[in-house]
């Protein structure tokens, strides 16, 4: 008789996601998430399969919360220049809270896997370019309603976007505690629309 699961999948996955957040893909052993997700092996590798593939899953999640999150906060946005002041502005509070230097976990995969693995290649490659539709929908928005300047495209302001938002993460990973750095990028981000 097949034994019944004593444990929740999707708070596995929630644990799954804050350790491998924490250490990477490479410094989280199979130990690790066994006393992390308060598993045995054998229910792990059962629910699971091996730890590549409960990576996956954990990054897919991941991607899908944000995503929503990111959709939802735009959806209900009265001023789309705002909106994207305080995604910016949170990220830094963030980043000078954080006492594990966590940054975000899919910039985090993609710095450390996404050259090696193809599978989380993919996945970093199309996260980047769902955000990036989400804020350019955003800017094309705000620009329609005046609030954000229109002198630039905003397909390029979208990609700026992103890719300072993925900075700001990868400054927090290393451990950036200087409240003037990050207010300083903001200040220049920010002129510019």
């Amino acid at each position: 008789m097949a034994r019944t699961k004593e444990f929740n999948e999707d708070q596995a996955l929630e644990k799954a996601i804050e350790i491998f957040w924490h250490k990477g893909y490479n410094g989280t052993s199979a130990q690790d998430l066994v006393t992390h997700l308060g598993l045995s092996r054998s229910s792990l590798y059962d629910t699971f399969g091996d730890k590549q593939k409960l990576f996956v899953r954990s990054l897919k999640r991941y991607q899908k919360q944000n995503q929503e999150s990111l959709i939802e906060l735009f959806e209900n946005s009265e001023n789309i220049r705002t909106t994207i002041t305080e995604i910016f502005k949170q990220a830094v509070l963030e980043s000078l809270q954080d006492n594990i230097t966590k940054g975000c976990f899919m910039v985090n995969s993609a710095v450390e896997l996404a050259m090696h693995d193809p599978e989380i290649g993919k996945i970093v490659h199309d996260n980047q370019k769902s955000v990036e539709d989400i804020f350019y929908n955003a800017v094309k928005r705000g620009q329609e309603s005046g609030q954000i300047s229109d002198k630039q495209e905003a397909r390029s302001l979208a990609r700026f976007i992103f890719n300072n938002y993925s900075g700001i993460r990868v400054l927090a990973r290393a451990g950036e505690k200087d409240k003037q750095v990050y207010d300083d990028i903001l200040k220049a981000i920010f002129s510019l629309f």
